[in-house]
């Protein structure tokens, strides 16, 4: 992918490297006491609303991504602000498609809940253990993987054709894991085959800031500032190649046009 992408160099990093100060650790334990204590009566409410949700919409489960929703919102306001560019790129509710991203902070998924779509994700299995908040994924439809595992690779990657076959919206991150230091890595082709092979459109999301306000690494320490989300318009193609190259590129130049 980075061969399409010109020159081939990376995203920008972010620029510094500050130690982080007592404020920025008070402000992220903050964050997780604020996003733990809301997730306590939102699960309660989605456990009631799982069995109806779950007979009513197997696939997209809509009332449980919209607590997702609520919940990251919620969790997000008092810390940090969150913006979409591009809005009007989003696919409707109940359309199929592939939705990719790059991958440097813990806060990717809560920004990302800012898109209000019900696009299942997929997350390592441990995660699904954790109380509550990995229940809840469990619950909304989120995909486990086995990272080392390759029948659970090609089971995902099956799960989630069949999920864009029910009109469901998937989510990836096509770098595989989160960055450690923020630049972008070169994107695997996993995503861009399912879009391809379900002639689902790719809409590719730049996060622009997520790194700066909560390193990977440094998940103690949260700063204040803005995270930009910027909406690409969809692609369409057969070729998963050029699904890959297509999204890397306008990802990139998105995220140094916003450094």
């Amino acid at each position: 992918a980075a061969d399409a992408a010109g020159a081939g160099a990376a995203a920008p990093a972010p620029s510094s490297d500050a130690k982080p100060s007592l404020l920025d650790v008070a402000r992220a334990m903050s964050f997780y006491l604020v996003s733990f204590t809301l997730a306590l009566p939102l699960f309660a409410a989605m456990m009631v609303m799982f069995p109806f949700t779950y007979v009513s919409d197997k696939y997209r489960r809509y009332a449980l991504s919209f607590v997702n929703d609520v919940w990251a919102t919620i969790s997000t306001l008092p810390f940090v602000k969150v913006r979409v560019v591009g809005r009007e790129h989003l696919p409707a509710v109940d359309a199929p498609a592939v939705y990719v991203a790059n991958h440097a902070s813990y806060m990717d998924i809560y920004s990302l809940f800012h898109l209000r779509r019900p696009f299942k994700f997929i997350s390592k299995v441990s995660n699904f253990i954790i109380p509550i908040i990995g229940w809840s994924m469990y619950m909304t439809g989120h995909i486990a993987l086995k990272r080392t595992d390759r029948k659970s690779q090609m089971k995902t990657l099956k799960d989630c054709r069949e999920l864009l076959q029910n009109d469901c919206p998937v989510l990836f991150f096509p770098e595989g894991t989160r960055s450690k230091d923020g630049v972008m890595a070169d994107f695997k082709k996993g995503a861009f085959s399912v879009a391809a092979k379900e002639r689902a459109p790719v809409v590719p999301v730049t996060i622009v800031g997520a790194s700066q306000r909560m390193r990977s690494g440094r998940e103690w320490a949260m700063s204040a500032g803005e995270i930009v989300l910027v909406v690409h318009p969809p692609i369409a193609s057969d070729d998963a190649q050029e699904l890959c190259d297509e999204s890397y590129k306008v990802i990139k130049e998105s995220l140094v046009a916003y450094s």
